[in-house]
Formats: structure tokens, sequence, C-alpha cells
């Protein structure tokens, strides 16, 4: 009997159809518009030119961009993927064109008449499944019954799969154009998000269990036995000291990651966590500096750099409480509690702007979040202002601030806050690069590089700093950890409009009198309640 860990670096990494999961690829009609719209036109394109594929993905400037980077041709495996997509996902493929169908229907049918005549013409594969409306300037449009989706055939939750492998370094293919496909050294399991086995499996980095008995449950083959024990090893992980100060502790853990502790309560916000286990040049906290039990996690919108299900997934165990912000219904804005509770957190709390969670010895309120959403309708995104006794945070996250007037209104009801963690990746990815997928139609070049997903530039970060008058300010969520390479692409240099709007900030809060940090790696900070 092999009673052992599983090793700190070992990656449990969630797929969907062998793509790397995200939110957009668990609901229903953001996941058929991904694989029609995008996942299968990388796949044809690649299979066209591997050869442009493999140069575009060694070119610094494509960073990020729709090209599989393989070492070596796998045009072969591309096309089995192909066809294996078309196969398990063809009543997405309808469902890709039937939304497109009734929106073409609506701008041609709904000109301000009664819509009651219209709900026979909604597609087949769509009827019963969204509400359609007008808004207050006469424009049509529809809301979607997204529980109902869930409980239906479009949502495939067999396409979920776990690859198992280790990691030496923090070099990885850019995941979002680059399938998960088969290799020596990567076990693939068979089992959906909701699967307790990954929370029983994730526990081993922490608790020894038995290797064999875990083998069995997980179905591992003979001959990948040898593979799946080299994951697991006699050596026990440094065990976590639970914070007993009396004072709030807060850890930055790399990105948008901040561990808030005080000796009764800790809150995790956007969980984006290194792996631990290697030799790094950049100092790091990883999970095993996580406790053991974790009150609440905030999510603070639904991007892949804040809402990621490799970390959440085997932090599952640990959590009792998500909160997350409300949707509106809509295409682009999918509910992020139904998503969570379909994935296997039942214990998650849905909040919305001014709206709050009490515990013991503080408070969790939620904020507007301006801007980094490309000008969309999108209501799930929340900044959280957190207070423990006199002392309070707030996690701007990417928020835009391009209307001080709405922050002017908070002050009156919050107050002064201590510490501001803002986000400053000023240049962001144009509309497309996320939510493309969903478009009725592509916007013109001109109009897609103006909407973007970027954070505060130094004017709009200054005009948060003047409202509030923090006495720390500190940039985070910049993607500037090796760790976020394989998901954000981002790299920088001095000459990079985000350090230099973000230094222009922290010169100006330190003239002011007021500490301001750019945050990398790691850091631990002390406040008094």
């Amino acid at each position: 009997m092999e009673i052992q860990y599983l090793k700190p670096n070992v990656v449990i990494e969630p797929l969907v159809n062998r793509w790397y999961a995200w939110s957009h690829l668990i609901s229903p009609l953001t996941a058929c518009l991904n694989i029609a719209n995008k996942q299968i036109n990388i796949m044809e394109s690649y299979i066209d030119s591997p050869e442009a594929h493999q140069a575009a993905a060694k070119n610094i400037k494509l960073l990020g961009g729709p090209f599989m980077d393989y070492e070596e041709d796998k045009t072969k495996e591309i096309k089995k993927l192909k066809d294996e997509t078309l196969s398990i996902s063809g009543d997405y493929i309808q469902l890709s064109r039937a939304l497109k169908s009734l929106q073409r229907m609506l701008a041609e049918c709904a000109v301000g008449q009664s819509l009651d005549s219209l709900y026979p013409k909604i597609p087949d594969p769509l009827k019963g499944y969204v509400e359609l409306a007008y808004d207050l300037s006469n424009q049509p449009t529809f809301r979607i019954y997204e529980p109902l989706l869930y409980k239906s055939k479009y949502y495939h939750k067999k396409s979920q799969s776990i690859a198992l492998w280790l990691t030496e370094n923090d070099e990885r293919p850019f995941v979002f154009s680059t399938p998960k496909l088969d290799n020596d050294n990567v076990i693939h399991l068979s089992i959906t998000f909701d699967s307790y086995l990954i929370d029983e499996l994730s526990k081993m980095k922490t608790v020894p269990g038995n290797v064999e008995n875990m083998a069995d449950l997980l179905d591992i083959k003979p001959s990948q036995m040898a593979l799946f024990k080299s994951f697991f090893h006699a050596d026990p992980p440094p065990k976590y000291v639970s914070y007993t100060g009396d004072k709030v502790r807060m850890r930055y853990f790399g990105h948008a990651c901040i561990l808030v502790e005080t000796e009764k309560t800790s809150i995790l916000v956007d969980p984006l966590i290194s792996y631990y286990g290697y030799e790094s040049t950049t100092s790091r906290f990883s999970d095993i500096d996580l406790p053991d039990k974790i009150d609440y996690v905030l999510i603070t919108h639904n991007h892949q750099d804040h809402l990621l299900f490799e970390t959440l997934l085997p932090l599952r165990h640990k959590v009792k409480n998500i909160v997350v912000p409300k949707s509106n219904g809509r295409l682009q804005d999918p509910n992020l509690k139904l998503m969570l509770n379909a994935i296997g957190f039942n214990n998650v709390l849905e909040i919305g702007e001014i709206e709050s969670v009490d515990f013991s010895d503080g408070r969790i309120l939620g904020l507007p979040f301006l801007g980094e959403h490309a000008d969309l309708d999108i209501q799930s995104k929340l900044c959280y202002h957190v207070k423990f006794g006199k002392f309070s945070v707030l996690f701007a996250a990417d928020s835009r601030v391009f209307e001080p007037a709405v922050y002017k209104h908070i002050h009156r009801i919050i107050g002064d806050i201590d510490v501001i963690f803002l986000g400053m990746e000023c240049d962001g990815a144009p509309l497309s690069w996320v939510y493309g997928p969903l478009l009725s139609e592509s916007l013109a070049w001109e109009k897609d590089q103006s909407r973007r997903l970027n954070g505060s530039n130094c004017d709009n970060g200054l005009s948060l700093v003047d409202i509030f008058n923090p006495s720390e300010v500190y940039v985070y969520a910049m993607g500037m950890e090796p760790w976020l390479k394989f998901i954000s692409s981002i790299k920088y240099d001095e000459f990079s409009n985000p350090i230099i709007e973000s230094s222009q900030l922290i010169t100006t809060c330190t003239d002011k009198g007021i500490f301001a940090e750019r945050l990398y790696g790691e850091k631990e900070l002390f406040h008094t309640k």
C-alpha cells in the first residue's frame, strides 16, 4: 500500500473537447458560438497551413493570436479532433446557426409592432429558450432562459475532461488557441468538472492517500500506471500555519489574486495560483500558502485571468463560499452562479452593486465596475470593498474609472478607503479577442480596435485616489508574472504604455505622500483593524 502526496507541480487541467476550459465553454450558448465561430476556424486554418501557424506562434507580435503552437506537424491529430468535434457538437453547430437566424429574423421583422406573432418564427433549436423583447429605443432583443439550457441536451457535460501532467517551469503554449493533444507525459481523464474525484485527488497535495485506490477511482489504465505513480511522492508539504495575528494580513499571489486574512476570516480574491515545486527566478506564493479552509472566494468579473477553472477546481474542497456578481441574462453575460453550480460549486452567493455579505468581523460590499468590457452590456462585474473594523480595502480589478461621478456617489456612502488595488493594463485587447465569436456580425477594424478590454490609465486611477484618499495604492492585475503568459500572452518593456502610465501614477501618489507600488511576484502587507 503506497500512502503518498500528490506532487505540488501536478497540473489538473480542465478541458472541453480537448480545448482549455474557460467560462464561455461552459454556458451552452457561448460554448456553441466559440466552438462554431472560433475553434473550428482555428482547426481548419491549421489543417490548411500548419507551417503558417508554426511561424506565427514564434512571432512575438502575434502572441495571443489564433495560432496553434506545436513544435511538430499535428495535422493528422487536428483533423481527427475536428471530426470528433463536429460529431460530438453537431447540435451546437445547429444552435449557433439558429442564433444567427434569430438575430436576422428580429432585425428584419421586429419593426415596432407586437412581437407575439414572431414566436412561431423562432428557429426550432431555440424554441422555449428565449423571450423576445424591445428595449426602450424600440430595438429588438432577446433574453435567454439559461437555467433551461443547462437542463437540456445543449449542456455538453460529457465533453469535459481533465488532463494530468507535471510542469517543470512556467512555459506553456497559449492555451486558448492550442488544444491539448495526446502526449506520452499526459494522462487524460474522462471525468466531468463536478466530479468528487477532482476534490479527492486535489486533497492529496496536503493529505496523503492510497495511490492504488486513487488509480482505481480514476480508472487509470495499466499502461498509464507508471506515469500516474510519478505524480506522487512521499515528501509532505510544508504545513500551513493559520494566521492568528491581531492585524489584517494581505498576501499578493500575482496578477489580481490577493489573500486577505484575519484571525477569524480568510478571503481570496480572483484566484490564479502559481504551481510550486520547480526552480524559478520569480519569488511567489503558491497553493501551499493557502489556508486549509477559505471562507470566501471573490470573483470580480468573468474574464479568463480572473475566473480560472484550473485554479478553482482543485481548491473546491477548501472553499466555503464563492461570491460572484449578478448577470443580466444576455448572451454576452452568462450567469456565473449557474455556471459554477453546474461544475460542482454548491456554495455560490450572487450579489449586485451596493449589496453586501456580512461575516463575523467584517463586510464585503459590491461596488460598480466601469469599463474593461468593450462597451458591451455586461453586469457580471464588481469591485469589492472589504472592511474589517476601521480598516477598508478596495479591489478595483480592471475597472477603468472614466466617470468619477459614480465613485463620488459611493464615497458619500462608504467614506475614505485605506488601501486601493487597481488594475492598469490600460491598452487591453480589442473586443473581438474575447467576444468576437458571439457577435452576429464582425465589427469594422477601427471600431474593434477602439472598443477594448482595458483598465485604468494614470488619469483614471488618480481620480479614484483623489476621491477615496487612500494611504496606500497598489497597481496589480497587469499580467506581468511569467506564470500568466499561457493565458494572457502579455510581454512588457519599459516603453510599454501600461508601464509608463502606472509609473506616472506611482510617482504622483508618492508626491502626494501616498505610498504606491506596482506589484510583481509576491508581497505581504499588514494593517491595523
